[in-house]
């Protein structure tokens, strides 16, 4: 079974019952000396501080993401239609007039450059990210406070996040020479390199600008430490592992810094502006870092899974990319002749439809999303600590939207 070697990392670290059988088409040919070596990368045992660890777990039913209309939350209990509490409809008012709000941030005279950087604040996101800082704001809120209102610095921490990110965006595009993204060219395809990365900064610049007339230094210092990270998991991506046992390790660190960081910084910069508790402020970063491993491990899978009109950018582009995600990880112990197509990073003609067929025919797929609905365990069972409230409970709703996701 792919993922046998991680029911072996010991009581230090978990107990879980096995996945139902799944046995692969092609053995492992995993030795003793590479187990211990993959158990030493994946398992989340006393080194707290490793990020792109296991999440420690007891009990999880498997259930493939797109295959199940029940409504079900991360912790296996049935969601009732009187506990349910749809997201974005609890986010709705502290969202209003978002993008309208980060276009005031962009004080932009030329006429270009502001078409340029308001270009992906067009309204047509999901705005992700601000939902959840805000109804974490608010359940943190709650759980101090008994106060259901985010405070204006709350909610400038989630114009901050989309800022951010949509920066993120234009410089992927740039990096990556995408020419498409939420189904219409790229700033890049349309403007230009070099006119792309300067509209990148300029976002940046003003996301900055913003986080210092918040006035704390508290803040300032944890979401600056999002823009490291996305920085430093960029060069994680541009990277490789010739070891395939640390290469999930590898990828689960980047994923970190790349996509969750952001996510679980921001919990946390709410978190501080809005409840005194440093328990308060780690129960909100493991929920976020948790569900960021998750829809990134989702994201994944769905380049496998999704057509390109429906993901609004083209499918398979990762492997055209050259990356080895989740998916192509697992298929990987099942196929080990894809090993050399990881190194040599799906370059050779053929490379990348070979792997893609490879790794439709493993389990790769479905162990990509056992793994996003552990991450989403995980963060249900952090936010499960804070006082009950109609905002917690829809963070936990949120984390089953993650699983259920289809673009």
């Amino acid at each position: 079974m792919a993922l046998s070697w991680w029911w072996r990392c010991g009581s230090s670290c978990r107990r879980a019952p096995p996945l139902g059988p799944a046995p692969p088409r092609r053995p492992t040919g995993l030795g003793p000396r590479g187990a211990t070596a993959l158990r030493a990368a994946m398992c989340h045992c006393p080194q707290r501080s490793s990020v792109w660890s296991f999440p420690k777990l007891r009990s999880v039913p498997w259930r493939f993401y797109h295959t199940s209309t029940a409504r079900m939350c991360s912790c296996s209990k049935t969601v009732s239609d009187e506990k349910y509490q749809d997201p974005f409809q609890l986010g709705r008012k502290d969202l209003k007039n978002l993008y309208e709000d980060i276009k005031k941030e962009l004080l932009i005279s030329t006429a270009e450059l502001r078409e340029m950087c308001e270009y992906y604040f067009d309204g047509k996101g999901k705005a992700f990210r601000p939902m959840i800082v805000v109804l974490m704001a608010r359940a943190c809120n709650i759980h101090h406070s008994n106060s259901r209102e985010v405070q204006a610095s709350q909610r400038s921490v989630a114009i901050i996040a989309e800022m951010i990110h949509t920066a993120s965006l234009v410089h992927d595009d740039v990096i990556d020479d995408a020419n498409s993204r939420r189904g219409k060219m790229t700033v890049n395809q349309i403007w230009g390199e070099r006119k792309a990365v300067l509209a990148g900064d300029f976002i940046l610049s003003a996301a900055s600008l913003a986080l210092a007339r918040i006035g704390n230094t508290t803040i300032v210092s944890v979401l600056t430490q999002v823009i490291e990270d996305l920085v430093r998991g960029e060069f994680l991506q541009l990277g490789s592992k010739e070891n395939e046992n640390e290469r999930f390790a590898h990828y689960l660190e980047k994923t970190f810094k790349k996509t969750a960081s952001l996510i679980a910084n921001s919990c946390k910069a709410v978190s501080i502006l809005g409840c005194p508790d440093p328990k308060v402020h780690e129960i909100a970063y493991q929920y976020g870092k948790n569900v960021g491993i998750a829809f990134q491990l989702i994201d994944d899978v769905l380049d496998f899974t999704s057509c390109a009109d429906h993901l609004g950018k083209p499918a398979a582009a990762d492997l055209k990319l050259g990356l080895a995600t989740g998916p192509v990880l697992f298929a990987c112990r099942q196929f080990p002749e894809m090993n050399a197509m990881i190194m040599r990073r799906f370059s050779k003609p053929g490379d990348v439809e070979r792997a893609r067929n490879y790794v439709l025919q493993s389990d790769g797929v479905q162990q990509t999303t056992y793994l996003a609905q552990r991450y989403c365990h995980e963060a249900t069972r952090e936010i499960s600590k804070l006082r009950p409230s109609p905002e917690r409970e829809a963070l936990i709703q949120l984390t089953e939207m993650v699983l259920m996701r289809d673009k």
